[in-house]
């Protein structure tokens, strides 16, 4: 449990010496892990930090806050997005005559 907390710890200090501006309220681990750690969800793991059980991924934990770090991500898709749409599409069909079309097949008799 001791090494678990150290990582925690670590990882709440990294966010916030990242991202200054952002207020550190919780961890987020999937389901299961919090389980079988035999913790409880809203548990405060450590001081000021929530536990919270979430869809993750089993083995990772995230560290929750009141920042918005999907931002610059969102933008990035909505312009590509629009790039796209703003394109005209074209239909190729390939030129065929009727010289190139196959016999028709024949049930055996």
């Amino acid at each position: 449990m001791g090494y678990l907390l150290e990582r925690l710890a670590q990882g709440v200090a990294a966010h916030d010496r990242e991202n200054p501006s952002h207020h550190t309220w919780g961890i987020g681990m999937a389901y299961f892990d919090v389980e079988r750690l035999s913790l409880e969800e809203g548990e405060e793991i450590l001081p000021g930090i929530v536990l919270q059980a979430d869809g993750g991924v089993s083995g990772a934990f995230r560290v929750l806050c009141d920042g918005n770090h999907g931002q610059e991500d969102e933008e990035s898709e909505e312009d590509v997005v629009n790039a796209v749409s703003e394109r005209e599409l074209e239909t190729v069909r390939p030129a065929r005559s009727d010289d190139d079309r196959p016999e028709p097949l024949q049930p055996p008799f």
